[in-house]
């Protein structure tokens, strides 16, 4: 499995068979992520910044609604959360995808801007690969982000939805999720192949370069 982070909230999840974009996001951020070909499109929330269906080549599958999917191989499970912490009253719902592939679980939060409930644990716990907004302002910051790190206990964290040097958001630089972590910033990686025996014994942060940095 190789996961590339195109910027914001947008991966390009490659397996051998089927790959997955997420979150794909506008020029308008910042991040330009190019034309992209993938028969899977998940979408957290229909806001500008996360829906630039316009960037993927004739997706066979636009997920943006909860429920359970199985396509090609891939099980996917849309778990309802919510953009804030009022329950949606202000930014509105936000779908976290938990995606089951190539003997791999990977957790995409979204824009989540709260902690998970107990259910919604449940549920999301347990993934191999976490990808969690730790920018603030419209999501969860970089402290509640590290509880949910905690509470959802991954193998492998990647931060996402934060600013960067390019980003046009006004967003929170990744520094005090790091902090929260107690790890030192580690070194940006321009992608991570991943397989289960290739995965930590405990959890570990993974910073992933922009593509175009």
């Amino acid at each position: 499995m190789e996961i590339v982070w195109l910027g914001h909230a947008c991966f390009w999840l490659r397996g051998r068979n089927i790959s997955i974009v997420t979150d794909p996001c506008p020029p308008s951020t910042g991040y330009d992520i190019g034309r992209l070909r993938a028969p899977i499109v998940t979408i957290s929330h229909h806001h500008e910044d996360h829906d630039y269906l316009q960037a993927v080549v004739s997706p066979s599958f636009v997920l943006d609604a909860p429920g359970e999917y199985e396509i090609s191989g891939v099980y996917i499970t849309a778990v309802p959360t919510y953009h804030d912490g009022r329950q949606g009253a202000v930014q509105g719902p936000n779908l976290a995808f938990v995606l089951e592939m190539e003997g791999l679980v990977l957790c995409h939060l979204g824009d989540l801007g709260h902690l998970p409930n107990p259910e919604q644990v449940e549920t999301l716990s347990g993934a191999h690969v976490l990808m969690v907004p730790v920018g603030g302002r419209t999501t969860i910051d970089g402290a509640q982000a590290a509880e949910v790190v905690r509470l959802l206990e991954p193998r492998i964290v990647i931060p996402m939805h934060y600013r960067t040097p390019v980003c046009r958001l006004p967003l929170e630089p990744l520094d005090r999720f790091l902090q929260e972590m107690e790890v030192e910033r580690p070194e940006p990686q321009p992608k991570l192949n991943v397989t289960p025996s290739t995965l930590p014994e405990g959890t570990e942060v993974v910073v992933l370069s922009y593509r175009g940095a």
